[in-house]
């Protein structure tokens, strides 16, 4: 009987988030001199621009191994596209996405 994989902890997705951004940033010439971790801005602390976003949601569904995962629902409210994104705000929002 094989088992299904179970679904990572918030802490294991925001682990693995904060290694996919620094894998990202390693070559980008950034003021931002901290490690990368839950409170990391996408867009102040990590210069993000909007093709920067792109490739981030690309790395997410490659490394989870699930498409489709609605980010719209993260990255808009109210019709119009977010200003700023922490990690653990992706975090708790890909929670949700990997458990249905």
């Amino acid at each position: 009987m094989s088992e299904t994989p179970s679904t990572p902890t918030r802490a294991q997705i925001e682990a693995d988030l904060c290694a996919i951004l620094t894998d990202m940033t390693a070559d980008w010439d950034l003021e931002h001199d901290q490690p990368i971790s839950g409170q990391t801005r996408l867009m102040a602390d990590l210069a993000f621009e909007s093709i920067d976003v792109v490739q981030l949601v690309v790395a997410i569904e490659g490394h989870f191994k699930k498409r489709q995962m609605h980010f719209e629902n993260l990255l808009m409210v109210d019709g119009r596209y977010v200003q700023e994104l922490q990690v653990w705000q992706i975090a708790e929002f890909l929670e949700g996405a990997l458990a249905s």
